[in-house]
């Protein structure tokens, strides 16, 4: 782990170009419906959040880690959000 502003750095991007993948699709497909669009922006809103609340608990234990497990836990389920953005 290189540094807890280069893991929110992570987060941020990898959520927001899902959030813009999932904004290109409507764009490209104004006739489809976007509901499923729509839901998979909420949710990386909601995943951006949880994350970020996570990476700033001071609370924990052993901070190193919560880390790590915070940043597979990003590569998990943004995985899953970009499967559901590629069954669009």
């Amino acid at each position: 782990m290189a540094s807890i502003r280069d893991l929110k750095k992570d987060i941020n991007f990898v959520l927001g170009d899902i959030i813009e993948a999932a904004y290109f699709w409507e764009a490209s497909n104004p006739k489809e419906d976007h509901k499923e669009a729509e839901a998979i922006v909420d949710d990386s809103i909601a995943l951006f959040d949880e994350l970020i609340s996570k990476v700033n608990d001071q609370t924990v234990e052993n901070r190193r880690k919560h880390l790590k497990a915070v940043n597979t836990e990003l590569e998990e389920k943004a995985g899953k959000l970009i499967d559901r953005v590629n069954a669009l």
